[in-house]
Protein backbone atom coordinates (compact mmCIF):
# COMPACT_ATOMS: atom_id res chain seq x y z
CA UNK A 1 0.00 0.00 0.00
CA UNK A 2 0.98 3.64 -0.34
CA UNK A 3 1.91 5.54 2.83
CA UNK A 4 3.65 8.69 3.98
CA UNK A 5 6.82 7.92 5.92
CA UNK A 6 8.94 10.27 8.00
CA UNK A 7 12.24 8.57 7.23
CA UNK A 8 14.61 10.77 9.18
CA UNK A 9 14.75 14.20 10.77
CA UNK A 10 13.53 16.72 8.22
CA UNK A 11 12.66 14.15 5.54
CA UNK A 12 9.18 12.86 4.65
CA UNK A 13 8.39 10.75 1.59
CA UNK A 14 5.48 8.81 0.13
CA UNK A 15 6.33 5.21 -0.65
CA UNK A 16 5.05 1.64 -0.74
CA UNK A 17 4.91 -0.28 2.56
CA UNK A 18 3.48 -3.72 3.39
CA UNK A 19 -0.28 -4.01 3.81
CA UNK A 20 -1.24 -4.24 7.49
CA UNK A 21 -2.86 -7.30 9.06
CA UNK A 22 -5.02 -7.14 12.18
CA UNK A 23 -4.33 -8.95 15.42
CA UNK A 24 -7.15 -10.82 17.20
CA UNK A 25 -8.60 -7.64 18.76
CA UNK A 26 -7.66 -5.24 15.97
CA UNK A 27 -9.27 -3.91 12.81
CA UNK A 28 -7.94 -2.64 9.49
CA UNK A 29 -9.31 0.76 8.49
CA UNK A 30 -9.30 2.00 4.93
CA UNK A 31 -8.42 5.61 5.62
CA UNK A 32 -10.84 8.21 4.25
CA UNK A 33 -8.80 11.20 5.42
CA UNK A 34 -5.95 11.96 7.80
CA UNK A 35 -5.36 15.36 9.36
CA UNK A 36 -2.01 17.04 9.85
CA UNK A 37 -1.12 18.34 13.30
CA UNK A 38 1.66 20.15 15.10
CA UNK A 39 2.71 16.78 16.51
CA UNK A 40 3.59 15.69 12.96
CA UNK A 41 5.94 18.67 12.68
CA UNK A 42 7.56 17.73 15.98
CA UNK A 43 8.10 14.19 14.68
CA UNK A 44 9.64 15.65 11.52
CA UNK A 45 11.96 17.68 13.77
CA UNK A 46 13.05 14.55 15.63
CA UNK A 47 10.81 14.96 18.69
CA UNK A 48 8.05 12.74 20.14
CA UNK A 49 8.47 9.61 18.00
CA UNK A 50 10.86 7.26 19.84
CA UNK A 51 12.40 6.11 16.55
CA UNK A 52 12.24 6.76 12.84
CA UNK A 53 11.12 5.84 10.24
CA UNK A 54 7.42 6.04 11.15
CA UNK A 55 4.15 6.30 9.23
CA UNK A 56 2.62 9.40 10.86
CA UNK A 57 -1.02 10.36 11.19
CA UNK A 58 -3.00 10.23 14.43
CA UNK A 59 -6.10 12.09 13.21
CA UNK A 60 -7.99 9.76 10.90
CA UNK A 61 -11.25 8.03 10.13
CA UNK A 62 -12.44 5.58 7.51
CA UNK A 63 -14.13 2.28 6.75
CA UNK A 64 -13.46 -1.03 8.46
CA UNK A 65 -12.20 -3.45 5.81
CA UNK A 66 -10.68 -6.17 7.98
CA UNK A 67 -11.34 -7.52 11.47
CA UNK A 68 -9.41 -9.76 13.83
CA UNK A 69 -10.66 -13.15 14.93
CA UNK A 70 -11.99 -11.87 18.27
CA UNK A 71 -13.65 -8.66 17.05
CA UNK A 72 -17.43 -8.44 17.50
CA UNK A 73 -17.96 -4.73 18.22
CA UNK A 74 -17.62 -3.52 14.63
CA UNK A 75 -18.07 -5.17 11.25
CA UNK A 76 -16.64 -4.78 7.78
CA UNK A 77 -18.27 -1.76 6.19
CA UNK A 78 -18.67 0.26 9.40
CA UNK A 79 -17.43 3.84 9.30
CA UNK A 80 -15.25 4.67 12.30
CA UNK A 81 -13.14 7.41 13.80
CA UNK A 82 -10.02 6.19 15.59
CA UNK A 83 -8.69 7.30 18.96
CA UNK A 84 -4.90 7.03 18.52
CA UNK A 85 -4.11 6.71 22.24
CA UNK A 86 -2.42 3.49 23.39
CA UNK A 87 -2.08 2.94 27.14
CA UNK A 88 -0.53 0.15 29.19
CA UNK A 89 -3.32 0.22 31.83
CA UNK A 90 -0.77 -1.09 34.35
CA UNK A 91 1.47 1.79 35.42
CA UNK A 92 0.79 4.11 38.36
CA UNK A 93 -0.62 6.87 36.16
CA UNK A 94 -3.01 4.52 34.37
CA UNK A 95 -4.17 3.00 37.65
CA UNK A 96 -4.82 6.50 38.99
CA UNK A 97 -6.95 7.40 35.98
CA UNK A 98 -4.32 9.54 34.23
CA UNK A 99 -3.92 7.24 31.21
CA UNK A 100 -2.85 10.13 29.00
CA UNK A 101 0.25 10.39 31.23
CA UNK A 102 0.94 6.66 30.92
CA UNK A 103 4.55 5.81 31.73
CA UNK A 104 4.57 3.61 28.61
CA UNK A 105 2.58 6.12 26.55
CA UNK A 106 2.21 5.23 22.89
CA UNK A 107 0.02 6.36 20.03
CA UNK A 108 -0.98 5.36 16.53
CA UNK A 109 0.95 7.61 14.17
CA UNK A 110 3.62 8.42 16.77
CA UNK A 111 5.03 5.16 18.10
CA UNK A 112 3.30 2.71 15.72
CA UNK A 113 2.26 3.20 12.06
CA UNK A 114 -0.54 5.71 11.62
CA UNK A 115 -3.25 6.94 9.30
CA UNK A 116 -1.23 8.82 6.68
CA UNK A 117 -1.66 5.75 4.50
CA UNK A 118 -4.23 3.84 2.50
CA UNK A 119 -4.81 1.45 5.41
CA UNK A 120 -4.15 1.54 9.15
CA UNK A 121 -4.48 -0.95 12.00
CA UNK A 122 -6.17 0.01 15.28
CA UNK A 123 -7.41 -1.80 18.39
CA UNK A 124 -11.16 -2.27 18.15
CA UNK A 125 -11.47 -0.56 21.55
CA UNK A 126 -10.13 2.62 19.92
CA UNK A 127 -12.76 2.69 17.16
CA UNK A 128 -15.92 4.77 17.48
CA UNK A 129 -18.67 4.03 14.98
CA UNK A 130 -19.92 7.06 13.10
CA UNK A 131 -23.58 7.81 12.36
CA UNK A 132 -24.59 7.54 8.72
CA UNK A 133 -24.85 11.31 8.27
CA UNK A 134 -21.20 11.89 9.23
CA UNK A 135 -18.76 11.74 6.32
CA UNK A 136 -15.56 9.92 7.35
CA UNK A 137 -13.44 12.44 5.43
CA UNK A 138 -14.77 15.09 7.81
CA UNK A 139 -14.42 12.87 10.89
CA UNK A 140 -10.63 13.34 10.86
CA UNK A 141 -11.60 16.37 12.97
CA UNK A 142 -12.82 14.20 15.85
CA UNK A 143 -9.36 13.54 17.29
CA UNK A 144 -8.31 17.20 17.60
CA UNK A 145 -11.77 17.99 18.95
CA UNK A 146 -11.27 15.32 21.62
CA UNK A 147 -8.08 17.13 22.68
CA UNK A 148 -10.06 20.37 22.96
CA UNK A 149 -12.73 18.61 25.03
CA UNK A 150 -9.97 17.37 27.34
CA UNK A 151 -8.74 20.96 27.64
CA UNK A 152 -12.15 22.09 28.85
CA UNK A 153 -12.28 19.18 31.28
CA UNK A 154 -9.11 20.60 32.82
CA UNK A 155 -10.52 24.13 32.94
CA UNK A 156 -13.75 23.15 34.68
CA UNK A 157 -15.08 26.43 33.31
CA UNK A 158 -17.65 28.34 35.28
CA UNK A 159 -20.51 30.21 33.65
CA UNK A 160 -19.89 33.82 32.72
CA UNK A 161 -16.10 33.58 32.34
CA UNK A 162 -14.22 35.97 30.08
CA UNK A 163 -11.92 33.94 27.84
CA UNK A 164 -8.86 34.93 25.81
CA UNK A 165 -7.42 32.52 23.24
CA UNK A 166 -4.01 32.91 21.63
CA UNK A 167 -4.02 31.44 18.14
CA UNK A 168 -6.86 30.93 15.67
CA UNK A 169 -5.56 27.87 13.89
CA UNK A 170 -7.57 24.66 14.09
CA UNK A 171 -7.10 24.15 17.82
CA UNK A 172 -7.70 27.76 18.78
CA UNK A 173 -10.90 27.78 16.73
CA UNK A 174 -12.06 24.56 18.39
CA UNK A 175 -11.42 26.08 21.80
CA UNK A 176 -13.44 29.08 20.64
CA UNK A 177 -16.39 26.90 19.65
CA UNK A 178 -16.29 25.05 22.97
CA UNK A 179 -15.95 28.27 24.96
CA UNK A 180 -19.14 29.56 23.34
CA UNK A 181 -20.91 26.37 24.40
CA UNK A 182 -19.63 26.26 27.97
CA UNK A 183 -21.19 29.52 29.03
CA UNK A 184 -18.42 32.06 28.41
CA UNK A 185 -19.54 35.67 28.82
CA UNK A 186 -17.03 36.71 26.15
CA UNK A 187 -14.40 35.06 23.96
CA UNK A 188 -11.55 37.10 22.51
CA UNK A 189 -8.88 35.83 20.10
CA UNK A 190 -5.35 37.07 19.41
CA UNK A 191 -3.44 36.05 16.29
CA UNK A 192 -0.84 37.62 14.02
CA UNK A 193 -2.34 35.92 10.95
CA UNK A 194 -5.10 38.14 9.47
CA UNK A 195 -6.67 35.31 7.47
CA UNK A 196 -7.01 33.12 10.55
CA UNK A 197 -8.44 36.01 12.56
CA UNK A 198 -11.04 36.47 9.84
CA UNK A 199 -12.13 32.85 10.34
CA UNK A 200 -12.44 33.49 14.08
CA UNK A 201 -14.67 36.46 13.32
CA UNK A 202 -16.75 34.28 11.00
CA UNK A 203 -17.33 31.84 13.86
CA UNK A 204 -18.28 34.66 16.20
CA UNK A 205 -15.87 36.25 18.67
CA UNK A 206 -16.35 39.09 21.10
CA UNK A 207 -13.09 40.67 20.02
CA UNK A 208 -10.12 39.86 17.81
CA UNK A 209 -6.76 41.53 17.39
CA UNK A 210 -3.10 41.04 16.63
CA UNK A 211 -2.26 42.27 20.14
CA UNK A 212 -4.23 41.87 23.36
CA UNK A 213 -3.61 45.56 24.11
CA UNK A 214 -6.19 46.31 21.42
CA UNK A 215 -8.88 44.45 23.37
CA UNK A 216 -10.88 46.13 26.10
CA UNK A 217 -10.18 44.13 29.24
CA UNK A 218 -7.65 46.05 31.33
CA UNK A 219 -8.09 43.80 34.38
CA UNK A 220 -7.39 40.66 32.38
CA UNK A 221 -9.32 37.52 31.51
CA UNK A 222 -10.66 34.80 33.78
CA UNK A 223 -9.36 32.13 31.41
CA UNK A 224 -6.39 32.52 29.08
CA UNK A 225 -5.64 29.69 26.65
CA UNK A 226 -2.48 29.38 24.62
CA UNK A 227 -3.15 27.38 21.45
CA UNK A 228 0.11 28.32 19.72
CA UNK A 229 3.05 26.85 21.63
CA UNK A 230 4.85 30.10 20.78
CA UNK A 231 7.04 31.53 23.55
CA UNK A 232 6.05 35.16 22.92
CA UNK A 233 2.35 34.31 22.94
CA UNK A 234 2.69 32.23 26.11
CA UNK A 235 4.64 34.98 27.89
CA UNK A 236 2.07 37.60 26.93
CA UNK A 237 -0.82 35.35 27.90
CA UNK A 238 0.56 34.67 31.37
CA UNK A 239 0.50 38.39 32.01
CA UNK A 240 -3.15 38.75 30.91
CA UNK A 241 -4.70 36.42 33.50
CA UNK A 242 -7.07 38.18 35.88
CA UNK A 243 -7.01 37.68 39.65
CA UNK A 244 -8.14 34.15 40.55
CA UNK A 245 -7.91 33.30 36.85
CA UNK A 246 -6.48 30.30 35.01
CA UNK A 247 -3.87 29.97 32.28
CA UNK A 248 -4.10 26.80 30.17
CA UNK A 249 -1.08 25.68 28.18
CA UNK A 250 -2.86 23.89 25.36
CA UNK A 251 -0.53 24.50 22.40
CA UNK A 252 2.44 22.17 21.96
CA UNK A 253 5.70 24.06 22.41
CA UNK A 254 9.15 22.93 21.34
CA UNK A 255 11.13 21.18 24.05
CA UNK A 256 13.47 24.14 24.37
CA UNK A 257 10.76 26.81 24.78
CA UNK A 258 11.08 28.79 28.02
CA UNK A 259 9.06 31.63 29.57
CA UNK A 260 9.26 33.60 32.81
CA UNK A 261 6.67 33.49 35.57
CA UNK A 262 6.08 35.89 38.46
CA UNK A 263 5.79 33.64 41.55
CA UNK A 264 4.65 36.44 43.86
CA UNK A 265 1.81 37.41 41.51
CA UNK A 266 0.76 33.78 41.16
CA UNK A 267 0.64 33.50 44.96
CA UNK A 268 -0.87 36.90 45.69
CA UNK A 269 -3.56 36.76 43.00
CA UNK A 270 -4.26 33.02 43.27
CA UNK A 271 -3.54 32.37 39.59
CA UNK A 272 -3.67 28.81 38.31
CA UNK A 273 -1.30 27.62 35.58
CA UNK A 274 -2.11 24.24 34.12
CA UNK A 275 -1.72 22.10 31.02
CA UNK A 276 -3.72 19.67 28.94
CA UNK A 277 -2.08 16.61 27.40
CA UNK A 278 -3.81 14.94 24.44
CA UNK A 279 -6.90 12.81 25.01
CA UNK A 280 -8.39 11.39 28.20
CA UNK A 281 -11.92 9.95 28.29
CA UNK A 282 -12.93 12.59 25.77
CA UNK A 283 -12.91 10.86 22.38
CA UNK A 284 -16.42 9.42 22.47
CA UNK A 285 -17.83 12.74 23.69
CA UNK A 286 -16.00 14.55 20.90
CA UNK A 287 -17.41 12.13 18.33
CA UNK A 288 -20.92 12.76 19.65
CA UNK A 289 -20.44 16.53 19.66
CA UNK A 290 -19.11 16.35 16.12
CA UNK A 291 -22.07 14.27 14.97
CA UNK A 292 -24.36 16.87 16.53
CA UNK A 293 -22.75 19.69 14.53
CA UNK A 294 -20.50 21.45 17.05
CA UNK A 295 -18.05 22.12 14.18
CA UNK A 296 -18.61 23.04 10.55
CA UNK A 297 -16.14 20.89 8.55
CA UNK A 298 -16.31 23.28 5.60
CA UNK A 299 -14.99 26.06 7.83
CA UNK A 300 -12.39 24.01 9.69
CA UNK A 301 -10.92 22.01 6.80
CA UNK A 302 -9.26 24.42 4.40
CA UNK A 303 -7.34 21.92 2.24
CA UNK A 304 -7.96 18.33 1.15
CA UNK A 305 -4.80 17.12 -0.57
CA UNK A 306 -3.90 13.74 -2.05
CA UNK A 307 -1.77 11.45 0.07
CA UNK A 308 0.97 11.70 -2.55
CA UNK A 309 1.34 15.39 -1.62
CA UNK A 310 2.05 14.66 2.06
CA UNK A 311 5.53 16.27 2.12
CA UNK A 312 4.13 19.41 0.48
CA UNK A 313 1.18 19.38 2.88
CA UNK A 314 3.64 19.37 5.80
CA UNK A 315 5.45 22.35 4.29
CA UNK A 316 2.17 24.23 3.86
CA UNK A 317 1.15 23.46 7.43
CA UNK A 318 4.54 24.56 8.78
CA UNK A 319 4.18 27.84 6.89
CA UNK A 320 0.87 28.52 8.66
CA UNK A 321 -1.17 28.51 5.45
CA UNK A 322 -4.80 27.44 5.77
CA UNK A 323 -6.53 25.86 8.73
CA UNK A 324 -6.88 22.09 9.05
CA UNK A 325 -5.12 20.30 6.21
CA UNK A 326 -6.12 16.70 5.54
CA UNK A 327 -4.63 14.20 3.13
CA UNK A 328 -6.91 11.84 1.26
CA UNK A 329 -5.52 8.46 0.14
Amino acid sequence: MKAAVIESVGRAVVTEVPDPAPGPREVVVEVAACGLCGTDLHILQGEFAPELPIVPGHEFAGEVVGVGSQVTEVAIGDQVAVDPSLYCHECRQCRNGHNNLCERWAAIGVTVPGGAAQYAVAPVANCVKLPEHVHPQDAALVEPLSCAVRGYDILQSRLGAHVLIYGSGTMGLMMLELAKRTGAASVDVVDLNPARLETARLLGVSGSAANADELDRPRGWDVVIDATGNAAAIQDGLERVAKAGTFLQFGVADYATRVTIDPYRIYNQEITITGSMAVLRSYERAAELFANGVLDPDVFISDRLPLGSYPQALEQFAAGLGRKIVVVP
